[in-house]
């Protein structure tokens, strides 16, 4: 389980975040979702030690996120930021294998590489798997990046706009990709989107954050409601439901 207590975050005097209190529970997909500068990524950013937080604290399991060894907490939680360029030339296998680092400390084992072909092989680039990331496709380097995330084998995966740059096809087959991530391999996955159609169809919980608070937590039948949408997003928008998924349709 992933606890926060009293999180906040400060830039000077503007509070980004503001005293969240949550827990997220394990073995579930849960989306953060909200409306710009609502604090989605900063958030997700202090649970993963990326961000320093000003006040509170951040358990992973039973213990404190500043407690952790680098190197185990590299074996525990992985996270996939917004922005994941990679301003070297390198192959999909090569940054695949990047996801071994915190075991292997860079001399691969027979297991290191049997882990970065399984998660080659698992999100379907066996073909590319010698190209280079600058000839690959949108959708073909979220996939290398998230192959990268599968062979780093940690129970917690964190998703920072993970659908970021794909047309709908591709953050269809992600977004696939991303529950069955929870469902067949057991991963506890929390991520943002924009997304409110995505997030409805695929999470298991969902976090409404406004104004770097929690506006509302729950199921996604509790907080994909009209009331809840319209005053989260100010807007009009009105919710149907086809073969019991949620749509959302906006006027």
């Amino acid at each position: 389980m992933i606890k926060l207590e009293n999180i906040s975050k400060k830039y000077h005097d503007f509070e980004v975040v503001k005293e969240v209190n949550l827990e997220i529970e394990k073995g579930k997909l849960t989306t953060i979702i909200g409306p710009n500068g609502a604090g989605k990524s900063t958030l997700l950013g202090m649970v993963s030690r990326l961000i320093e937080k000003s006040g509170g604290n951040v358990f992973i399991g039973d213990i404190a996120i500043e407690n952790w060894k680098d190197s185990e907490l590299a074996k525990t939680l992985a996270i996939l930021k917004q922005d994941n360029n990679v301003n070297i030339k390198i192959t999909v296998e090569e940054l695949v294998a990047f996801g071994r680092f915190p075991y292997c400390k860079g001399k691969l084992s027979k297991e290191d590489k049997a882990m970065i072909e399984n998660a080659i092989n698992y999100m379907g680039l066996e073909e590319m798997k010698d190209k280079y990331l600058n000839e690959l496709s949108g959708g073909q380097r979220q996939r290398a990046f998230i192959a990268m995330i599968i062979a780093q084998d940690t129970e917690y995966i964190l998703l920072d706009e993970p659908l970021n740059s794909l047309d709908i096809k591709h953050a269809k087959e992600l977004m696939n990709i991303i529950r069955d991530l929870v469902d067949k391999l057991g991963k506890t996955v929390v991520m943002v989107l924009h997304d409110i159609n995505f997030a409805s169809v695929y999470s298991d919980a969902i976090i409404a954050m406004q104004d770097g608070k929690v506006f509302k937590i729950g199921s996604v039948e509790e907080v994909i409601c009209d009331e809840t949408l319209n005053s989260l997003f100010d807007t009009n928008m009105k919710i149907h439901k086809f073969e019991e998924r949620i749509i959302c349709i906006y006027y």
